[in-house]
């Protein structure tokens, strides 16, 4: 005999069902948001992310000293920020250059091998045109730098060098030092294509121009100390030795910086009326007698005491002491 569902039955049915496919729906909906990450078989990461954030924590290190030694070089404020540190091919990198570029070749010994630095043209450019009395602005132009353009750049990049080397030395002691220059990226073969390269990318900003500056480290430059690029090894080094480093980097940052010396010879006070009515020839008595040593102020405080005269046809003045200032 047939059995017929009751009401009850039917409606309690047609909410199982209903349940079932909301549940459907949201599984669904929760797979179609999960994101994939592309992984490449061929060419595995060599380096693990615990490494990868110690070569960020270096670079980021570069960036702030680098930022400080270009400023004092430029007479303006350069901001240097980083962007990412990458694991690509070779050939993946020297592609993604402009052609001409502005490529520098570079070592870092005692490791074997050579590393590159790309600058940029517009940033380039934008050295140049600051250097010369600019406001730093970019030139829109394809064209390869000349002979006195490049020799600007070189100086800035040998100043880069410096930095880049104490960053690098909280992990490993290296000398940078250039090894040549290239406009067209695809005649710079250091690895072949196929091999893999650590890629880091640094922004930098300056008055009116903004352009990118990547370092590309050879897998087999890094291999003999990839063991140190371990994030404890980063720490201890930074706390053991981290101030004095960064001590001798900032001392060196300033030690060209130029400030203003005045030497203060003689103080005098007069009324407004007497200033009026100053004319040529007319003596002003100053409250310092000639036999007492002069002040000498450094950027508006005053540091020693120093003792006027000649030297040769020039005037001068002999540091004595310090001042209590």
């Amino acid at each position: 005999m047939a059995k017929f569902l009751t009401q009850e039955e039917i409606d309690a049915l047609l909410s199982t069902v209903a349940t079932a496919g909301t549940d459907s729906d949201t599984a669904t909906t929760q797979i179609s948001q999960r994101t994939a990450a592309v992984y490449d078989f061929k060419h595995p990461n060599r380096i693990s992310k615990d490494q990868v954030r110690t070569l960020e924590n270096i670079h980021d290190n570069f960036g702030g000293h680098l930022s400080s030694a270009l400023s004092g070089v430029l007479r303006a404020v350069v901001d240097v920020d980083l962007v990412s540190v990458d694991q690509i091919t070779y050939s993946e990198f020297f592609t993604s250059l402009a052609s001409p570029s502005c490529t520098y070749t570079f070592s870092m010994k005692p490791l074997e091998g050579l590393c590159v630095a790309d600058i940029s043209p517009s940033l380039a450019f934008g050295f140049v045109d600051r250097m010369f009395g600019g406001r730093g602005k970019s030139m829109d132009t394809d064209r390869e730098l000349t002979g006195i353009e490049l020799s600007v750049v070189d100086k800035i990049i040998t100043r880069a060098w410096r930095e880049l080397a104490g960053a690098w030395n909280r992990v490993v002691e290296v000398e940078i030092a250039t090894a040549g220059f290239e406009t067209t990226p695809q005649f710079i073969q250091i690895v072949p294509p196929g091999e893999t390269v650590i890629v880091t990318t640094l922004k930098l900003n300056v008055l009116e121009t903004s352009g990118i500056v990547k370092l590309c480290y050879p897998y087999i430059t890094l291999e003999p100390i990839i063991t140190k690029l371990l994030g404890q090894n980063w720490t201890e080094s930074s706390r053991v030795g981290g101030s004095d480093a960064d001590r001798l980097i900032l001392r060196d940052s300033i030690s060209e910086v130029e400030t203003e010396a005045v030497a203060v010879l003689a103080n005098a006070e007069i009324t407004v009326r007497d200033f009026l009515n100053i004319h040529i020839g007319d003596v002003l008595v100053a409250d310092t007698r000639s036999i007492e040593p002069s002040r000498v102020y450094i950027a508006g405080l005053g540091k020693f005491v120093a003792r006027p005269g000649l030297r040769g046809k020039h005037r001068a003045i002999e540091i004595v002491s310090f001042s209590a200032d």
